[in-house]
């Protein structure tokens, strides 16, 4: 590792969680800093200035360095590790998902987790709650591809336990805060419980 280690992050927040999980499974030890996004901590001229200049969390400093986007950080973390696959082929099925988390599945279960938990229907634009059937749907159409992924393999990426898991396991697992119900995706449920079986498995809230 390249020096200390610390999240600047909102511990509610999954794309915070999963690096939190994938450090707990590395065993590599963080310091935590803790912003509320939901009073405009990230939006403050010194976080902009000396953390993130996009005003987003969760960002990895290393040492002197920032990097930000949850998944690279998880990415950074777990290089080299048992976290990611040996093979070519499988690295790349296990980075596709990574990808796709972020472009798919984040997008609206995330999202609709976080309007509807944190914000509050009530206090929703016309924007975006114009938003919600088409979120909602397809929310569950992740979950669908998931399901049918999870009915082949046990894991996301195949046989072994990934970076991929830990990365949509972060929303998955409150998808139900967000207004999902996970009761018709009985591989996606069995998955969860295997992810969190996991001997150095941390919950979201630790």
């Amino acid at each position: 590792m390249d020096g200390q280690l610390v999240l600047h992050e909102d511990a509610r927040s999954g794309n915070c969680y999963k690096i939190r999980l994938t450090a707990a499974h590395l065993d590599v030890p963080l310091t935590r800093r803790n912003y509320d996004i939901m009073a405009g901590e990230t939006r403050t001229p010194g976080f902009l200035a000396s953390v993130n200049a996009n005003g987003r969390i969760p960002v990895l400093q290393i040492g002197n360095r920032f990097l930000p986007e949850s998944n690279a950080a998880c990415f950074w973390l777990a290089d080299g590790s048992h976290l990611i696959p040996t093979d070519r082929f499988g690295r790349a099925d296990m980075l596709r998902w990574m990808f796709w988390e972020q472009y798919n599945h984040e997008p609206n279960v995330a999202t609709l987790r976080f309007w509807r938990c944190f914000v509050g229907e009530e206090r929703l634009s016309d924007a975006q709650r114009s938003q919600l059937d088409a979120k909602q749907a397809a929310g569950e159409a992740a979950l669908q591809l998931m399901e049918e992924q999870l009915a082949r393999t046990p894991w996301l990426a195949g046989d072994g336990f990934s970076l991929a898991d830990i990365c949509l396991y972060a929303y998955t697992h409150v998808a139900e805060e967000g207004g999902f119900a996970l009761d018709p995706y009985p591989h996606l449920r069995r998955w969860l419980g295997d992810v969190a079986a996991r001997p150095a498995h941390i919950v979201m809230n630790s």
